[in-house]
């Protein structure tokens, strides 16, 4: 029996290409990376779902493997550049299929299957990406497009007799009625709308990322994990205030900051929790304080008492709710939004 390891995001086109393979008797394991920038199971934004339920459905098997600083560092300096905004679509591709090489070493595997489809992503997945995309990997003639293989060369596998190239499909562009077919005539009658991509994708996102490095040129994952949350405000070179939007902002920014920071709210009103770094001068301490009354219900107020904490102990400090022209100064945002 021929063995592929199957890179798995939980969406349609992912869990197709794994079923068109079984349906041949193909054994597959599929492996779902995930990483510090959005692709994980549980979030919605993210360009990975749930791999499991269908897994649990078709019978295949689902391995997890985090990419790490791996990818941190192709975010950053990217080979084959960035797209529209931060996302490394190549560089990520090549990237997860080098780990799903060394999975298909370790489960004496054949091949690697992916659900891409031509024509459907204007920078990864094009006739002419692919072949390179493949080489850099190590895996040229390896993997196998099940979705679109008979518009590509047949591939290694194929040509040994491992798979039967005429029951692959022939899907081209964006249109996702072919495969609502295919998961029809399939039994796969559950599966997620199509994702808006990555966070690397989403322009705000993107922004507040390339501000980060260019003030903190190595972030910790909290830096990263905080780009997610509130309202970014860069009150000096060194220093950066977030403001919580909504009460998930809050309990976010509550277990995301770290020792040392100082935290800023308004009692008695209803009040967004804001987080400013331990190593603050006095005049960033009541910048951030002045943010957070401005985005309090106390803001009409000509004079705020707003609650500092930091290191356990707490102090109440008098400000007046920062001014527009303050925020159109100092939010991290791109402009014109």
């Amino acid at each position: 029996m021929a063995k592929a390891i199957a890179l798995y995001s939980g969406g349609l086109d992912s869990t197709l290409a794994i079923l068109v393979a079984m349906r041949q008797g193909i054994e597959v394991t599929a492996v779902t990376f995930l990483t510090h920038f959005g692709c994980d199971i549980s979030d919605r934004s993210s360009c990975s779902k749930n791999p499991f339920a269908a897994a649990e459905q078709f019978g295949f098997e689902v391995k997890l493997c985090h990419l790490a600083d791996k990818f941190t560092e192709i975010v950053i300096n990217p080979k084959f550049g960035h797209g529209k905004n931060m996302n490394p679509c190549i560089d990520c591709r090549i990237l997860m299929l080098r780990e799903a090489k060394e999975l298909m070493k370790m489960r004496g595997a054949d091949f690697v299957i992916t659900g891409e489809v031509l024509g459907q992503r204007p920078m990864s997945q094009r006739r002419d990406t692919f072949p390179r995309i493949d080489r850099e990997a190590g895996l040229a003639g390896y993997i196998l497009r099940p979705l679109s293989a008979k518009l590509l060369k047949p591939t290694i596998p194929e040509q040994q007799g491992l798979v039967d190239r005429e029951r692959l499909c022939a899907f081209n562009g964006r249109s996702r009625k072919p495969q609502m077919a295919l998961a029809k005539e399939l039994g796969l009658r559950e599966y997620p709308a199509p994702a808006g991509g990555c966070l690397l994708t989403d322009p705000l996102y993107s922004y507040r990322l390339k501000e980060l490095l260019k003030h903190t040129p190595a972030p910790s994952l909290t830096d990263i994990n905080l780009l997610r949350v509130g309202r970014h405000f860069r009150v000096s070179i060194a220093q950066k205030a977030i403001v919580g939007r909504d009460e998930a902002d809050n309990n976010a920014l509550h277990s995301l900051a770290v020792d040392g920071e100082y935290r800023f709210w308004v009692e008695g009103y209803g009040s967004p929790l804001t987080i400013l770094s331990g190593t603050a001068t006095e005049e960033e301490v009541r910048l951030a304080a002045s943010l957070c009354a401005r985005y309090s219900d106390a803001k009409k107020l000509p004079a705020v008492e707003v609650t500092v904490a930091q290191n356990g102990t707490r102090s109440i400090l008098k400000v007046a709710p920062a001014p527009k022209e303050t925020i159109d100064t100092l939010m991290i945002r791109p402009a014109g939004t």
